[in-house]
């Protein structure tokens, strides 16, 4: 049978009880019944709190939640890690019985494909490192997406977020990534994109099977705070510098943290070019500041590496080392 009726009648069955579901042809739209307004908590809780409090929620549900974080060396696909999924690569991609890895995880992440202004800054809602809070697992039957979807969502009430402010909605029908395919809804919270959830398989073998729901951590707390996108994602930083500075310093710090070091291709290149965004009159005048708060932000998440103050060293060697052309400066004034 067609896995995208499948997933309706398994979403319709788990839901129906408490959410409007319709389905018209090949899409599906959700929303629960008790309409719940914006409901800001005056102390946003922290990344670590927003983790911490999600796993012990889908713990409390029988999920897993005592994975390692994957490498963000990846060296694969693609040379970082851009999702928590490819922990599945294994199963999913060559249909071989294992994961690298399996279960709840708040993984750190790089991508430089988010969404951009006309000025060609990162738009709200987008980071190029942030943290991937995942629900990964091999599955048999799209029902169980629909048991992980409704975990996940007493997860996300549990830190502030209630169901009554989300949507769901997607295609049901299926897209083809060989090796790979798979069906994606997405979910929002007041019209905000949230994350998504995703059923998915080896074109090839569809025993092997897979659900990946995940959600943005910085966006969580933008939703649950009610803050200005800038501070939610970067906190009391976000009153200095620029976005684009501290984009890119949490990026390079992540890196530097993961092992990576500068270098003319491969992960090393795609440091290198996230250092060129630094003004080096501020790499002059010292990084350790702004530093030192974004490596508390992921050690706060479980990442380990060197101590700030090396990192410090190796940013501003290598923003001094190539220094980009002469432009605005990243400080506020």
């Amino acid at each position: 049978m067609n896995q995208g009726w499948l997933l309706r009648d398994a979403l319709l069955e788990r839901f129906a009880s408490r959410w409007h579901v319709t389905t018209e042809e090949h899409t599906i739209h959700m929303h629960h019944r008790s309409k719940a307004a914006p409901s800001l908590r005056r102390r946003c809780p922290s990344p670590h709190q927003i983790a911490s409090t999600m796993r012990e929620s889908l713990q409390h549900s029988g999920l897993l939640t005592g994975a390692p974080l994957l490498p963000l060396r990846w060296n694969r696909d693609t040379d970082l890690t851009i999702s928590a999924v490819q922990a599945l690569d294994p199963w999913l991609k060559d249909a071989r019985p294992i994961v690298w890895r399996e279960g709840f995880l708040a993984q750190p992440v790089v991508r430089f494909t988010g969404e951009r202004d006309a000025s060609g800054n990162l738009a709200e809602g987008f980071l190029t490192a942030f943290t991937n809070l995942s629900y990964v697992q091999r599955i048999a039957h799209p029902r169980q997406l629909a048991d992980l979807l409704d975990s996940w969502f007493t997860a996300l009430s549990a830190v502030g977020l209630h169901a009554g402010r989300l949507t769901v909605q997607g295609s049901l029908q299926t897209w083809h990534r060989p090796p790979v395919s798979g069906i994606t809804l997405f979910f929002e919270a007041d019209g905000v994109g949230l994350g998504d959830a995703v059923l998915l398989w080896n074109s090839q073998q569809p025993t092997f099977m897979a659900a990946d729901i995940g959600s943005g951590l910085e966006r969580l707390r933008w939703a649950i705070s009610g803050q200005a996108w800038p501070e939610a994602a970067f906190g009391q930083e976000c009153a200095y510098y620029e976005s684009p500075l501290l984009d890119a310093i949490r990026t390079a710090v992540l890196m530097l943290m993961s092992g990576i070091r500068p270098a003319h291709r491969g992960p090393g290149a795609a440091l290198r070019g996230v250092a060129r965004a630094i003004e080096p009159n501020l790499a002059r005048t010292g990084l350790s500041r702004v530093v030192r708060a974004q490596c508390a932000y992921w050690r706060g998440l479980g990442v380990t590496g060197m101590a700030w103050p090396a990192i410090t060293s190796a940013l501003e060697d290598e923003v001094l080392r190539h220094p980009r052309p002469a432009g605005r400066r990243n400080a506020k004034r």
